[in-house]
């Protein structure tokens, strides 16, 4: 994934109503424009100028059917941001292992008061 598309889709996925948009697209596999902003008080104008910026990062591809553009999931910018992340969260993975490991170990280490002289 290049830098400019990891910013891309960063920066798509940054907006909470742009991340709503894509888990209905992902659980109804398309909608329109008005389909997609009946949740949201906002118009359906403002609604496809968020699918726009989806559409740039390649998260939405948008298609044509008579009168209605239905807007579709792309997952394939997905797939990317989490093959960049896969570095990030094996490291946190064994820190976290570590940490298990201390927290239930049978030989606490200096968990005894010092002694007063």
């Amino acid at each position: 994934m290049t830098t400019d598309q990891l910013t891309r889709t960063f920066a798509a996925l940054a907006d909470p109503t742009r991340r709503a948009i894509l888990t209905t697209l992902r659980e109804r596999g398309e909608a329109s424009v008005a389909e997609l902003a009946a949740p949201f008080e906002l118009t359906p104008r403002a609604i496809s100028k968020h699918i726009g910026v989806l559409e740039a990062a390649g998260l939405v591809s948008r298609g044509r059917d008579a009168q209605r553009r239905p807007s579709r999931l792309r997952i394939e910018p997905l797939v990317e941001l989490d093959s960049w992340l896969q570095d990030y969260r094996a490291v946190w993975e064994h820190r976290f292992t570590a940490l298990q490991a201390d927290l239930t170990s049978d030989d606490p280490q200096d968990d005894t008061p010092p002694e007063k002289s």
